[in-house]
């Protein structure tokens, strides 16, 4: 096991979306007896399938998914709901002598489960991007500095750190302590060795070249409209799954929802899809560039064929067990 994780129990590939996870956690799960938990807020939701790049049904077929469909969207959920329920499958893995390998992008997810941070009983149980849009309302109808003396109320050392004019900042730190009933200067001074950590070791998947992962992101956007978003979204819209609550807040979702009330074109729905993904991916890689304890792979060439897919399983596999 790579010193960096040393004595880790758990396997966990993250990335921002569109950088080929689910693809590597299957095969890597295929070759050493493992069972996926995965690690996307939005999965969670039965329906929710081709807007969330589900696994597909061949593919949750191959061997154990978890946290998968276990919601029906509008039900709410929250990261410290998800960190108990992943911690106790993870357990259950683990004690049957399988190997868990956590995957997905939802990084404030990811951290949690592996940090052991403690959260309060009753979070907030409005998704972050409600929250993020409610902050920024507020900003712009009240001011950067009335945000700022909120923060200043919950997390004073953090406002100290953050100047009042930077409203994303602010608003973001305000965001962690709203999500999850801790400070953000709590959230980040954690240990991940304190008592409650799951002792895990982390790939992250990236692109090098950030052109070539917004083509991607292109593909992946025109094979969604061309597998279905479309009637998928209007099935979910018309039986009211998608009037509130964190479902109602999915990339890939809300985007289309104008189109098919006629407010927009196939082309502007496409493009807004595009950049709203482009705008996730960014914010993943923001988040997890700060994470020291993740272990970077560059996948271009694996993404444009120019190396074999079999290499990166084979490079996955040095990280995890040694040899590189």
């Amino acid at each position: 096991m790579n010193e960096k994780n040393k004595g880790a129990v758990t396997i966990a590939i993250t990335g921002a979306t569109a950088t080929g996870k689910t693809a590597l956690a299957i095969a890597f799960a295929s070759r050493h007896g493992g069972e996926i938990v995965s690690c996307d807020s939005m999965q969670i939701y039965r329906g929710m399938d081709i807007g969330t790049a589900k696994p597909t049904r061949d593919e949750l077929a191959l061997l154990p998914h978890h946290m998968i469909d276990i919601l029906d969207p509008g039900e709410p959920y929250s990261c410290a709901r998800y960190v108990k329920e992943a911690r106790a499958i993870i357990n259950d893995i683990i004690s049957r002598g399988r190997l868990p390998i956590v995957c997905g992008g939802t990084g404030l997810y990811l951290d949690a489960l592996i940090s052991g941070n403690v959260f309060s009983e009753e979070p907030d149980w409005s998704d972050t991007n409600e929250i993020r849009s409610s902050l920024l309302q507020y900003a712009q109808e009240h001011g950067a500095k009335a945000l700022h003396r909120r923060l200043c109320d919950v997390d004073p050392e953090a406002a100290a750190s953050i100047h009042p004019n930077n409203i994303r900042r602010v608003a973001r730190a305000l965001e962690i302590y709203l999500t999850t009933g801790v400070t953000k200067t709590s959230w980040d001074a954690r240990s991940r060795t304190g008592e409650n950590a799951l002792p895990a070791l982390v790939i992250g998947l990236r692109f090098a070249d950030r052109n070539l992962h917004r083509r991607i992101i292109m593909k992946r956007c025109e094979k969604m409209f061309d597998t279905g978003l479309v009637d998928e979204v209007r099935r979910l819209y018309e039986a009211g799954k998608l009037a509130t609550g964190t479902a109602s807040q999915a990339i890939g979702y809300k985007e289309i929802i104008p189109y098919i009330l006629g407010q927009s074109s196939h082309k502007e729905a496409l493009a807004s899809l595009y950049t709203a993904t482009c705008q996730y991916a960014k914010r993943q890689e923001t988040w997890f560039r700060r994470r020291d304890y993740v272990h970077w792979v560059d996948v271009d060439d694996y993404a444009t064929g120019n190396r074999p897919f079999a290499d990166l399983i084979s490079l996955a596999e040095g990280i995890c067990f040694g040899n590189t």
